[in-house]
């Protein structure tokens, strides 16, 4: 049987690129954990210093991050996404 690698998925509040990263998470029927790191200094440090980006969304399947969710829905569009949240079976 297959089970889910942990989402995590970084955002602020007004991110339209993490609304559209958490519909697309949504849409697969993955469950996810938001952090949103709105006004979170020390969290937006540990961001930029974890994936060299200083831009939201940041997502993680497990404890790697694959980006953001242009990156998502490029790994989502060649079949990749899938095979790196489900493991197993």
């Amino acid at each position: 049987m297959k089970s889910q690698q942990p989402i995590t998925v970084y955002t602020t509040d007004w991110c339209p690129y993490c609304v559209r990263a958490k519909m697309l998470l949504k849409k697969k029927g993955w469950d996810f954990q938001e952090i949103n790191v709105e006004g979170d200094a020390e969290k937006r440090a540990w961001l930029v210093q974890t994936t060299g980006r200083r831009t939201v969304p940041q997502i993680f399947i497990g404890d790697t991050p694959v980006g953001g969710f242009d990156d998502i829905n490029a790994l989502d569009r060649r079949g990749e996404l899938e095979r790196l949240v489900m493991t197993g079976g």
